[in-house]
């Protein structure tokens, strides 16, 4: 059994990918899994998930690498799929009773009185950041975050090579996509595939800080 550390150390951050070498249906339906399944502060799933593997929908992604980010466009371009992860802008009345009838239909809930419970406890957390704390694009962002994290260890479990991106325009990448109609925003992109053969990072030893140096025992 290959063990959680083995994973963590031998993954490394592609910077160039084999463009001839693809990734499986099934490998992506086993992404996609993972990602519907990532948790989140009090089940609120904030995000949305735009992926393409065609070289259309890869070259309309790397338009927003054109200016300023030019460094980032092969590894878009030459990955065999990329994922875009996007935050929800806001998360309504609507949204929060969305989330709650899914919920519902999954059978969480014994009774009305534990649906009621789980909709005012959600509520008063995501109402609590947009109204009282004003973070609330912040908030629901770092739930994206947690989703990035699983979507590296789960690819590096996989075999799968990645990049992640925030070296990107998300004006022109929202525009390109139409994520600001859909009440989304671009927070990071995810290039999936396998490393080629001159991606010199592949050989450089991973460099961390001591564990202590970054662990406080208590």
């Amino acid at each position: 059994m290959t063990r959680l550390s083995e994973l963590a150390t031998k993954r490394k951050t592609t910077k160039v990918f084999d463009a001839t070498r693809k990734l499986s249906e099934a490998q992506i339906t086993e992404i996609k899994t993972l990602l519907q399944y990532t948790p989140s502060s009090t089940n609120s799933q904030p995000w949305h998930f735009v992926i393409t593997n065609s070289s259309e929908g890869k070259a309309r992604i790397a338009k927003a690498t054109d200016a300023g980010h030019q460094f980032n466009s092969s590894k878009i371009l030459d990955a065999s799929h990329v994922i875009v992860l996007c935050t929800k802008s806001i998360i309504d009345e609507a949204y929060l009773l969305q989330l709650l009838e899914q919920e519902d239909r999954d059978g969480r809930f014994a009774n009305d009185e534990f649906k009621k419970g789980q909709h005012t406890g959600r509520s008063f957390y995501a109402n609590m950041h947009r109204y009282e704390l004003k973070d609330a694009q912040h908030w629901m962002e770092k739930q994206v975050y947690i989703a990035l994290g699983a979507l590296l260890l789960g690819a590096s479990f996989m075999g799968i090579d990645a990049c992640p991106i925030e070296g990107f325009n998300s004006s022109v990448l929202n525009e390109e996509l139409g994520l600001r109609l859909k009440g989304l925003n671009a927070s990071v992109i995810v290039a999936l595939g396998y490393h080629a053969e001159s991606d010199i990072n592949q050989t450089l030893p991973k460099s961390r800080l001591p564990q202590d140096v970054i662990f406080s025992d208590i």
